[in-house]
C-alpha cells in the first residue's frame, strides 16, 4: 500500500462524500445558513458520485483490482467517519474541508504525476 495513493484516496473521498453531503437540505443549510437551489443539488450529487467513482477507479489502477477496492473501502470508511465528526461538531467547516480535501488529492496527484 503506497502511502500518496491512500492519501489520494482519502483526499477524493473525502471531498466527493462532502458534495453528497451539502447536496442535501439540512446539512447545505447547517453550511451556508440557506438551502440549495435545484440546480446546486444535482451539480453537488453529479461531483460526489464522480468523486466516488474516480477513487475506485484510482485505487484499483494503482495498486492492482485484487487489493485496490479493499483500500478504496478503508478511504471511503475513513473519510465518512471524519465528516461525520465534523458533521456532528463543525458543520460550517464541511465545505472548506472539501475543498481542501480536493486540493490535497489533486496535489498529491499532480506529485504522483510528475514524479
Amino acid at each position: 500500500m503506497t502511502p500518496a495513493i491512500l492519501a489520494l484516496n482519502l483526499g477524493l473521498s473525502f471531498a466527493a462524500l462532502s458534495a453528497l453531503c451539502l447536496s442535501l437540505n439540512r446539512h447545505h443549510a447547517e453550511s451556508f445558513g440557506a438551502k440549495p437551489s435545484g440546480r446546486r443539488v444535482v451539480l453537488l450529487r453529479v461531483l460526489g458520485w464522480i468523486g466516488i467513482g474516480l477513487c475506485l477507479i484510482v485505487a484499483g489502477e494503482a495498486e492492482g483490482w485484487g487489493f485496490g477496492p479493499v483500500q478504496w473501502i478503508g478511504a471511503m470508511t475513513g473519510a465518512g467517519v471524519g465528516l461525520v465528526l465534523l458533521l456532528s461538531y463543525r458543520p460550517r467547516l464541511v465545505a472548506t474541508a472539501g475543498a481542501a480535501a480536493l486540493g490535497l488529492a489533486m496535489t498529491v496527484g499532480a506529485l504522483l504525476h510528475f514524479a
